[in-house]
């Protein structure tokens, strides 16, 4: 009996005990280059813990009319597999998730649900700031113009 009591005491605490979770929040810019480059601004907030994390991300992309590139704002829920530690100073991860998007060009406009998916890497700078690289690929439901658009972008991580 006292066997099974420490065997099983180890399994019990690390099951009990907290585990490290983190947040962090980033400002980033970037491009869009369906069909024409434009500029993309936006925020994300998340969590996680060792691998695995939650975020939200919202982007807004200005339109072109002389392109006929329309203006596109999105509103993700990405879940996110990550390194566990950094590797180097870089901590990597790929990410896939859904939300809400509205594309606007002139006056027409597609609001509707979609998904993407995509990847990073977070880079350490000082303390917690971090410096973050994402690129995604979007699928679009309903009709809009552009049903697969593509986002780059840099930004500033704060990591809590």
């Amino acid at each position: 009996m006292r066997f099974r009591f420490f065997s099983l005491l180890p399994l019990a605490l690390a099951l009990l005990l907290p585990s490290a979770a983190s947040a962090d929040a980033t400002a980033f810019l970037g491009a869009t280059p369906t069909p024409s480059a434009r500029v993309v601004k936006g925020f994300a907030a998340g969590m996680g813990l060792l691998v695995v994390g939650f975020e939200f991300e919202y982007a807004h992309t200005n339109d072109d009319l002389s392109n006929r590139a329309p203006g596109l704002r999105t509103f993700m829920f990405n879940g996110l597999v990550q390194t566990p530690i950094p590797i180097g100073g870089l901590q990597f991860y790929g990410t896939a998730g859904g939300g809400v998007f509205r594309e606007r060009l002139d006056v027409a406009s597609e609001t509707n649900v979609g998904i993407n998916v995509g990847g990073g890497v977070k880079m350490s700078l000082v303390g917690p700031l971090r410096l973050r690289f994402d690129y995604r690929v979007f699928t679009l439901r309903g009709t809009p113009l552009y049903s697969k658009p593509q986002r780059f972008y840099a930004g500033i991580n704060l990591k809590f």
